[in-house]
């Protein structure tokens, strides 16, 4: 049966207390509606995670332990696990089993109560008003720990990266010995996306941080505590510029500060990275550049030469006539700038020939090695069939020598018997 309450009486004007008594009452109304809503939705949610763990307990001897054992070849799971599989496991368990007390604590509810605790409330799981300090601390700690269960964001980003079910990429890299961690997934992303990898973090850590210190904040009841003074302050001490309008008040405040400090530092120094990387010069194009500042200075070379004959021409001349001496000095001190210009530019041209020698490809020059070595083979094997040829026409001629020597001796032997 629903109950409605009616805003005003006929024939009767109510006071503004009594009208205040019904807004309150519509609006308890509105807010037992909104509660047996999140009942409901905290019901399903734990129904579910109860079948997820149900779930995940049916499937891990299906389906786990069998990928475990291919994977490392053992015929017994039990071998593979080490002590530092099980101390991981069991961290994995406690961070796992973490979970904040259903209590919400109001600072000001013993002031308005006089000290004692209201015993008619409609909402006695969710208000407390005993042990109020060790209770908010323990929820605070429970509720900052939560978010040590983002280590499972990079099991998934692994296993559901192109990079693992790649067959290509596995055949290579078991070639070259490299284990496909998140490590060199994250290298990957951060070279093929390195600005929306960076976005996506840093949002994601702005969002997470600005809500842990506004949950550190609120209890104080400080203008940080509200969501919209978090996002400030953490924005501008993950920039590393801190205004000072602003700072927190709690110690949990200031360990989220400190540490958004370090992890805006970090990333900074991420940001520079990649925008050098971006802003870099590709190979081509530093050939071409290098290439052309050769050019320039070699011209400049040829000018500078063509100037230090100019002045010792000149000075040559002035040494001829005796009468003027400041023009002599004069021509002195510009071939000696010429000179000096001269070697400048032929010490810059090295050095800028020394670099560009240094950003020589490594795969362009075994390349290029290669193609000497076969080079080379193919001219030894044909040296070699040549010497081979030589031998046997060598051993053809000794032969054909021979035979003559016997003919000319059975001539010779058949000419001394006829004469006798």
């Amino acid at each position: 049966m629903e109950i409605r309450v009616p805003l005003s009486h006929t024939g009767k004007r109510l006071s503004p207390i009594e009208g205040g008594n019904l807004y309150r009452l519509r609006d308890r109304k509105f807010l037992l509606e909104d509660k047996k809503r999140l009942c409901a939705w905290a019901l399903g949610t734990a129904l579910l995670g109860i079948l997820l763990m149900v779930l995940h307990a049916e499937l891990c001897p299906v389906v786990y332990q069998p990928l475990f054992i291919i994977d490392h070849n053992q015929v017994d799971w039990r071998i593979a696990m080490t002590s530092n599989r099980v101390l991981g496991i069991s961290l994995e368990l406690i961070v796992c089993a973490i979970h904040p007390v259903a209590i919400y604590l109001r600072p000001d509810m013993e002031e308005r109560q006089g000290g004692k605790p209201e015993q008619n409330s409609s909402t006695p799981l969710c208000l407390s008003s005993s042990h109020k300090e060790v209770m908010l601390d323990v929820e605070l700690l429970l509720s900052a720990l939560m978010f040590l269960r983002l280590y499972l964001v990079h099991r998934a980003v692994l296993l559901h990266s192109k990079v693992l079910l790649s067959a290509s990429y596995r055949s290579i890299g078991s070639l070259n010995n490299i284990n496909f961690t998140f490590r060199f997934v994250l290298k990957v992303l951060m070279n093929k996306y390195p600005a929306r990898t960076l976005l996506v973090f840093i949002m994601f850590f702005w969002l997470s941080a600005a809500w842990m210190l506004r949950l550190c904040e609120r209890q104080q009841q400080v203008e940080t505590g509200g969501m919209d003074t978090a996002l400030w302050l953490i924005a501008i001490t993950f920039l590393t510029v801190g205004y000072g309008d602003v700072s927190p008040h709690t110690s949990c405040g200031k360990v989220v500060c400190l540490f958004t400090g370090v992890m805006g530092v970090a990333c900074t120094a991420m940001l520079v990275a990649v925008m050098t990387k971006k802003l870099a010069l590709n190979k081509g194009e530093k050939h071409v550049h290098f290439f052309m500042m050769d050019i320039q200075i070699s011209k400049r070379i040829r000018h500078a030469a063509a100037n230090v004959l100019r002045e010792c021409w000149l000075l040559h001349r002035t040494t001829q006539t005796k009468d003027n001496s400041g023009e002599h000095r004069h021509h002195q001190r510009c071939l000696l700038e010429a000179i000096r210009v001269f070697r400048h530019l032929r010490l810059k041209q090295r050095k800028l020939r020394d670099f560009a020698s240094e950003m020589v490809d490594l795969s362009k020059m075994q390349m290029i090695m290669c193609d000497l070595s076969a080079n080379w083979n193919s001219s030894y094997h044909e040296l070699e069939q040549r010497i081979i040829s030589m031998e046997q026409k060598l051993d053809e001629l000794g032969r054909s020598f021979q035979n003559t020597s016997e003919l000319l001796t059975q001539a010779l032997h058949r000419r001394r018997l006829d004469h006798r």
